[in-house]
């Protein structure tokens, strides 16, 4: 019998259960997602399960289950079940699908804290921080930064330069998985029954420091690539595992492109250090481009606001826009193409 208050089923989400016309069949939170299946936890077991018609063709690709949501499902005979119902998501983080304009992909749900995994083998890069920082703060998740392999030989005066935008907004962190002290420090952040998610780039050492976190191998690893002396990508999939006497972690695979999906690009002022300087604009919808009375164009001016900072905000603000404006459109478009099939069915039923 498998406890699921360790995987972080709780009374709210038991109030759910309730509401749902499936409330007496099991439950279960989404561990892997497979192309045609989800391997699901349950107080019996691990269930391998597909989706019901309904399911599969009534949502979209973002609304399908992801790991980490919760699912109602009824169990057959070989640990096998079909997903009749999911519960309401939490906390969820989100990218751009690939190749498309406004479509989202749903990374993982129900995530209480996200680690930002970048590594200072000469791969770092606070752009992609912030982006991962913007998106994870649109989730309503508590971000954590982690700069991994921290044994190599690096200049720590310029990372600190770089981070100095940040370091306000969550907790940094130096590790190694040759130095278990720094492993431990990220262990103490993790609470027993919270789920936490490593995100970051292909090779900065996820999976190593996962396995050092768990202090057993976990997920699979890679050498450091001859050719380019950076790591290989190893994680195919994302994955939730249980961590002894602590929480539950998802590993993501590596991403080269981590587009954007956030409805509202004004609330990227909350990510840099724009706020406090925003209070003293002239408008109150001041965009921060080229308004009179600016006051962040006025402290990019006198150089107390970094102007790099500045430019990346100005690049994720029209990403943002672009998205939140194309998903608008595309949700209009299908709220029109629905009511065109109310009406066809309608008048269907009046002849």
């Amino acid at each position: 019998m498998i406890n699921l208050e360790t995987y972080g089923w709780n009374n709210r989400l038991d109030q759910q259960k309730q509401k749902s016309i499936h409330k007496a069949l099991f439950h279960g939170r989404i561990a892997i997602v497979h192309r045609t299946c989800y391997e699901v936890v349950s107080e019996g077991g691990i269930f391998q399960c597909e989706l019901t018609g309904s399911l599969l063709f009534g949502k979209s690709a973002s609304e399908l289950p992801c790991v980490g949501d919760w699912v109602i499902f009824q169990a057959f005979d070989d640990h096998k079940g079909i997903v009749v119902d999911m519960l309401s998501r939490e906390r969820t983080l989100y990218r751009k699908k690939s190749g498309t304009v406004a479509d989202r992909q749903a990374i993982a749900s129900h995530v209480d804290k996200a680690f930002i995994v970048q590594s200072l083998d000469g791969n770092f890069n606070v752009r992609k921080v912030e982006r991962f920082l913007v998106q994870i703060g649109e989730a309503g998740i508590e971000a954590l930064l982690v700069l991994n392999k921290a044994d190599l030989r690096f200049d720590k005066e310029p990372i600190d330069e770089a981070i100095e935008h940040l370091v306000h907004r969550m907790p940094v962190y130096f590790t190694s998985i040759h130095q278990p002290q720094t492993i431990r420090q990220i262990g103490e952040s993790i609470s027993r029954g919270e789920t936490v998610i490593f995100v970051g780039s292909s090779g900065v050492g996820k999976s190593s420091l996962v396995n050092a976190l768990c202090e057993r191998p976990v997920l699979a690893t890679s050498d450091i690539s001859f050719s380019t002396g950076k790591g290989r990508h190893t994680s195919t999939r994302r994955e939730m595992v249980l961590m002894d006497n602590m929480g539950i972690l998802i590993d993501t695979p590596g991403v080269r492109e981590f587009g954007l999906a956030i409805d509202d690009p004004d609330s990227l002022t909350e990510v840099k250090e724009f706020p406090d300087i925003a209070e003293s604009c002239r408008f109150e919808d001041c965009e921060h481009i080229n308004e009179p009375g600016c006051a962040i164009l006025e402290a990019v001016n006198n150089r107390t606001l970094d102007r790099k900072v500045y430019e990346s905000y100005i690049k994720l603000r029209r990403e943002a826009w672009h998205f939140s404006a194309s998903e608008h459109e595309k949700r209009k478009r299908e709220k029109s193409f629905s009511k065109i099939l109310e009406e066809v069915k309608q008048r269907k039923a009046d002849r």
